[in-house]
């Protein structure tokens, strides 16, 4: 399979190396010395691609990979608002999609648990309030993180809470116990911290806590590759439930 990289940073070189060790090939390395949209000949050279970069140029990236048949698997997070609109260029031009907040197999099976924990409290925890702390390193440009966005509609969803905002600080965050109301994602910012996801309920008795921590990106970047073994050959737009035959 020839891969095209889009997005040679940290998370791109660990892409790189991983591909080659499953026998795959690199068919270009897009980057901000080597764009995308100068250099569409090295698309079209690509089994599939795998984009890894940021919000504000991802759904630019997305689109011309759709225009030119190119499956695309998409890392990035902060562009969930356009999904629909990409979704209907994707479908429109035939070709395939794959997104998800977080490629990591421990995540997805985190995001199981997550949601099987919400569906108990949501019936027996009344009496406890549910908060989330997420931890990524200081390049982190969006604050909740993806996984903590879709973590957060998880427990929405199950009628855990009504809701939730954001709150970005280093300090320890005091709550009060006041079950089934909005609550709080703390977001911190800490150097060379690839990945912390904690969700706590906690009552006036005790505390129920479940941990995801990422030691390095190679969770990440393994899954991604994954998604795109795949991604070949279909058209659609999917998710990593699909890849992994969650029901």
């Amino acid at each position: 399979m020839k891969i095209a990289i889009i997005g040679y940073g940290k998370m791109g070189k660990v892409i790189e190396r991983l591909a080659e060790e499953r026998g795959h090939s690199i068919a270009a390395k897009f980057s901000s010395s080597f764009s995308l949209e100068d250099n569409l000949d090295s698309l079209k050279k690509a089994d599939v691609a795998i984009e890894f970069t940021r919000p504000e140029l991802a759904v630019k990236h997305i689109n011309l990979c759709i225009e030119h048949q190119v499956p695309v698997v998409v890392g990035t997070t902060g562009w969930g608002s356009h999904l629909p609109e990409v979704s209907k260029h994707c479908e429109n031009n035939s070709s395939a999609l794959l997104h998800a907040s977080n490629f990591s197999i421990g995540v997805n099976l985190f995001f199981e648990l997550n949601q099987k924990l919400a569906q108990l409290m949501s019936t027996n925890g009344q009496d406890y309030q549910v908060s989330m702390e997420e931890i990524h390193h200081t390049q982190k440009l969006d604050a909740p993180s993806g996984t903590a966005i879709s973590l957060a509609d998880q427990l929405v969803e199950n009628k855990v809470s009504s809701g939730y905002r954001c709150i970005e600080s280093n300090e320890e965050l005091q709550t009060e116990v006041e079950s089934r109301k909005e609550f709080v994602i703390q977001a911190k910012r800490i150097p060379e911290v690839p990945g912390t996801h904690i969700i706590k309920y906690q009552s006036p008795i005790d505390d129920i806590e479940i941990t995801h921590r990422a030691h390095n990106r190679e969770g990440f970047a393994l899954g991604s590759i994954v998604a795109a073994e795949w991604l070949v050959d279909k058209q659609g737009v999917f998710t990593m439930k699909d890849v992994l035959n969650f029901a």
